[in-house]
């Protein structure tokens, strides 16, 4: 009878731990097995990276503060590394997936991804962060909803759909990269696509038999939530539906002054959410178009995605000319216009109960400025290369993150220029010196004709100004200190310049780069260095016990795949708690 009492109470106290570690932060397990499929999007048989055989890869769709655990098995012929563009990895840069923080993943090796979504809301997507894998595939989705407790500022949708848009070539990512090495441009792309799917046949001579294309269905007289990514190489695309209004809700984790448009330019690596009221009258589908922004479009006319919106009481098959995109192929003021347009939601709650607008980024103080100018690409050393403020960036054989965890010297140099470098550009592995708790202003000087897009990894940043020419110091007198939109990805016009604030409150090493993936690829990218002075797990997680090593540091790398034993606890803690949870409900009748 003791052992029995003794045996109740020890099970009710396990039980209790399992209650109290799940009711915290609950966890979400993924695994990605990432391996090359044949496809023909457009038509043509192509080598495509697919996660777990599909492409695109899964959504992956959590709430805030919860965890996600993804175990990665690379089953490509090269190394890989998984970034998600947007999701800030509060305290971890070591779960960031770019080369300055992480080792990559050889071929037939599992690692496994945990971090915390810690603190956020909004759409977002993660996509291969190495040698332009992204352009053969293997992106997805990533959805953070807001916990029950916080409203959404808007009624709960009838639905929620993602959609993947992006330029596409036929030849994969490795016939691509020797393109770029030996010194060319890749030239026009073969198509857009919409969820890794091809053009509707919407005209004969564009488009040839047996394209499988994207199909959207819906019921009338409801409202849902569209989540557009553009994932692609190096085109900004205009995304409208035929007939219908798009209502900008959210971009990039903030939710956005709710304005309606009949078409909207999506720039390389940005994510918008829309809310779409299904309120025609169904006499046929309707056109989804993806096309391509600021090039001839006489020449490009085949860079077009279309898929199809099908009312459930929809009368037939979508005909006729496709909706037309803004009729401003030499004037880009009008899209700039429209992304001015784009601004903060400052009454509405994002991840916490305050409005985000009760962090007033226009009264604090610039503590460090740099503008950061590109040029077109440029001839170092013999190699094409792009670079950012006459900077061609060199990924170093050890990541900077995992240097100074052990203190190697000559990695990397924190010597980055404040403005453009004067003298010949140089090819180096140079990092910008943040500090901690500062409040940084970034210029984005584009000096090149084409569309640029730039991302930084562990914040979000305030859009604070746009305009054409070069940006001085009397610029900042037009600058919006008070709903500026708060996001990860900007664009920069041909001859503009764009202007964000951030504050540097999260550690570690963090890249900012080029989101078009040619221009990344020749270098255009640096990292920024957040170091807390007094070293704490409060502002930054200690290394994984899992991490992987290389370059001077790959004698400490065990030879076996470290991280099939890490891939194993995902899978016998999840059957462990499921039957601990269960021998919980029988409490009673041991008792």
């Amino acid at each position: 009878m003791a052992f029995k009492s003794f045996f109740t109470l020890f099970l009710i106290h396990i039980c209790l731990f399992a209650s109290l570690s799940y009711a915290e932060d609950p966890s979400f397990y993924h695994e990605f097995e990432v391996s090359y499929i044949t496809a023909s999007p457009l038509g043509v048989p192509q080598q495509v990276i697919a996660i777990n055989g599909k492409f695109p890869g899964p959504v992956i769709n959590v709430t805030t503060n919860n965890n996600v655990v993804v175990n990665v098995r690379n089953k490509l012929d090269e190394n890989l590394l998984f970034t998600w563009a947007g999701i800030q990895q509060r305290r971890s840069s070591w779960q960031d997936g770019v080369l300055g923080t992480n080792c990559p993943i050889p071929p037939k090796w599992n690692w496994t991804y945990n971090f915390q979504v810690k603190d956020q809301i909004g759409s977002f997507f993660y996509f291969p962060s190495l040698n332009l894998q992204r352009a053969s595939g293997g992106f997805g989705g990533f959805i953070i909803n807001n916990r029950a407790v916080i409203s959404i500022p808007f009624a709960t949708p009838d639905g929620d759909i993602t959609i993947m848009i992006g330029d596409w070539y036929t030849r994969n990512h490795t016939a691509l990269r020797k393109t770029l090495d030996a010194g060319k441009g890749l030239g026009i792309p073969d198509g857009v696509l919409i969820n890794g799917k091809g053009p509707y046949q919407y005209n004969t001579t564009l488009v040839p038999d047996g394209i499988d294309y994207e199909t959207i269905d819906v019921h009338p007289g409801k409202t849902y939530r569209l989540r557009v990514h553009n994932v692609g190489v190096s085109t900004t695309l205009n995304f409208r539906i035929q007939n219908h209004n798009l209502l900008l809700a959210e971009s990039e984790g903030s939710y956005t002054v709710q304005q309606n448009y009949t078409s909207l330019d999506i720039h390389v690596g940005q994510s918008y959410s829309f809310l779409l009221t299904t309120d025609q009258n169904a006499s046929s589908d309707y056109y989804i178009v993806a096309s391509a922004r600021f090039v001839n479009e006489s020449h490009w006319q085949k860079v077009t995605g279309v898929g199809i919106l099908r009312y459930s009481n929809s009368k037939g098959k979508a005909a006729g000319p496709l909706p037309p995109p803004p009729s401003d192929e030499f004037d880009k003021t009008f899209s700039m216009n429209q992304a001015r347009s784009i601004r903060w939601n400052v009454s509405a709650s994002g991840a916490r109960p305050n409005p985000q607008g009760s962090f007033r980024y226009g009264s604090i103080n610039v503590t460090d400025v740099y503008v950061l100018k590109n040029k077109p690409p440029v001839m170092i050393n013999g190699k094409r290369r792009a670079t950012l403020s006459g900077n061609s960036f060199v990924n170093p054989a050890t990541p900077i993150r995992l240097a100074d965890q052990y203190k190697l010297k000559g990695v990397y140099k924190l010597d980055f220029p404040k403005g453009p470098l004067t003298g010949a550009p140089r090819m180096e592995t140079s990092v910008i010196n943040g500090t901690f708790r500062g409040f940084i202003e970034i210029i984005l000087q584009n000096n090149d004709t084409k569309m640029q897009s730039y991302h930084v990894d562990g914040y979000a940043f305030f859009v604070v100004g746009m305009d054409y020419g070069d940006w001085t110091e009397n610029s900042r007198g037009t600058y919006n200190k008070w709903d500026g939109i708060a996001r990860s990805t900007i664009q920069v016009y041909p001859g503009a310049w764009t202007a964000i604030l951030i504050s540097l409150d999260n550690v570690g090493v963090w890249n900012i780069r080029a989101e078009n993936l040619d221009s990344w690829y020749l270098g255009q990218e640096t990292y920024i260095k957040v170091v807390n002075p007094e070293p704490t797990n409060k502002t930054e997680l200690p290394i994984p016990d899992n991490a992987l090593f290389c370059g001077a540091l790959s004698k400490l790398q065990k030879p076996e795949d470290i991280s099939s034993e890490a891939s194993l606890t995902i899978g016998q803690s999840k059957v462990f708690f499921t039957l601990l949870m269960i021998i919980c409900t029988l409490i009673p009748i041991f008792h």
